[in-house]
């Protein structure tokens, strides 16, 4: 799947059939419903779910347990602001 195509998938309810929880993550973030994207990036136990789960805890404003997922992925700790963090977790998983 395409990136655009990701992002115009957001017009939609729900998110695009048969991408990864770390994706329907970042997809419900931008949505709106922060615990449905929690859930989807706690549901997916790899580096991929990780990345997703620091930044949606970063997004939160939770930045000592985001550092923490951030670890687990392998991952520095972004600074990035946090529109751009999504574009590059989602750009580079997709």
């Amino acid at each position: 799947m395409e990136f655009e195509h990701f992002r115009s998938s957001l017009m939609g309810a729900s998110p695009p059939a048969g991408i990864s929880g770390a994706m329907q993550a970042l997809w419900w973030q931008a949505k709106g419903d922060w615990h449905k994207a929690h859930r989807c990036a706690q549901a997916e136990a790899n580096e991929n779910g990780a990345w997703a789960h620091a930044y949606l805890h970063r997004v939160e404003g939770d930045l000592h347990n985001a550092g923490g997922w951030y670890k687990r992925a392998g991952k520095t700790p972004s600074t990035a602001p946090l529109d751009s963090e999504w574009e590059e977790i989602a750009r580079a998983l997709l």
